[in-house]
């Protein structure tokens, strides 16, 4: 009988500790990464006709190199329209990252694990092994999230894979200046899974600026993108933390506006220097299929 079999899965935000989720660091010390599905989506559809034949198309809400995990929700994606509708969301991710390393990719976990599980999650790495814990703040601290968390696309294409093979090697050399910058990162993780926990501004806004001071010891160049545009906003106060979403080089970038400030006013400020302000919401479900007889 032919079918259809139709699969959303999100892409995420990275609130903190990002970088820590990749093997060569967690192999170490335990990577701690908290993130965010939201609702942008990857779209997997595949046919099955009557004669067995298949097809199987994609369609992305956001481009692959933006920052929010979409190549790992590709996949996820993927591997849900292919296997079993009976498989677990976390041996869909783990499915899904190891075809990704297949590939070549040498990232880490968190993209996979956001897209199937869906929500908030603090997700702690210690070698291959991944531990969840998934965060459910009140409604109302959903809502300052979604809010005072801004997102946008700088359309700058993600070009920093160099610089991340030079990282690494440093980290493997026993470069001190690196393993300072990626303990900064992995605490800012552990604190941001505290201050949602706790529904604490203070502690989250603190947490993103310790993450983006880690990075900015990784390399100048992967928040360089956006610097010069934030500067000014950060001095005045009206922007109180940002990261470059994922490992940094371009792509989008999310800001924390300060509680007093009108949105509309800072998205026109930045549209205006050719950026596009990105819409979101928390996406709770995760990764759903759905399988139709035609």
């Amino acid at each position: 009988m032919a079918r259809r079999i139709e699969v959303r899965a999100p892409s995420r935000i990275d609130l903190a500790g990002g970088w820590t989720d990749v093997p060569t660091y967690c192999k170490q010390k335990t990577g701690e990464v908290v993130n965010i599905a939201i609702n942008q989506y990857v779209r997997c559809e595949m046919l099955i006709d009557d004669d067995r034949k298949i097809s199987l198309t994609y369609k992305t809400d956001m481009p692959t190199g933006s920052g929010l995990g979409t190549s790992g929700a590709m996949n996820v994606g993927f591997i849900s329209t292919i296997t079993s509708s009976s498989q677990q969301p976390i041996e869909t991710a783990e499915i899904a990252y190891q075809f990704e390393a297949l590939l070549g990719n040498k990232g880490g976990r968190q993209d996979q694990w956001a897209s199937a599980l869906g929500g908030i999650n603090h997700l702690s790495f210690d070698d291959e092994a991944v531990s969840v814990e998934k965060i459910t703040p009140s409604i109302e601290f959903c809502n300052w999230l979604e809010n005072h968390l801004l997102l946008f696309n700088s359309h700058i294409t993600h070009v920093s894979g160099d610089l991340h093979k030079s990282v690494w090697q440093r980290f493997e050399d026993g470069d001190e200046e690196i393993t300072d910058g990626l303990d900064l990162i992995r605490e800012a993780g552990l604190l941001m899974a505290k201050g949602i926990t706790t529904e604490s501004v203070e502690d989250v806004v603190n947490a993103m600026n310790m993450n983006s001071a880690g990075v900015d010891i990784l390399g100048l160049e992967l928040h360089e993108p956006f610097r010069d545009k934030l500067q000014e906003l950060s001095d005045n106060g009206v922007v109180r933390a940002w990261k470059a979403m994922g490992a940094g080089g371009g792509g989008v970038v999310g800001i924390i506006l300060d509680s007093s400030q009108n949105n509309f006013e800072v998205i026109n400020q930045l549209e205006s220097k050719g950026w596009t302000n990105i819409p979101w919401k928390i996406d709770t479900d995760g990764v759903i299929r759905k399988e139709i007889n035609l």
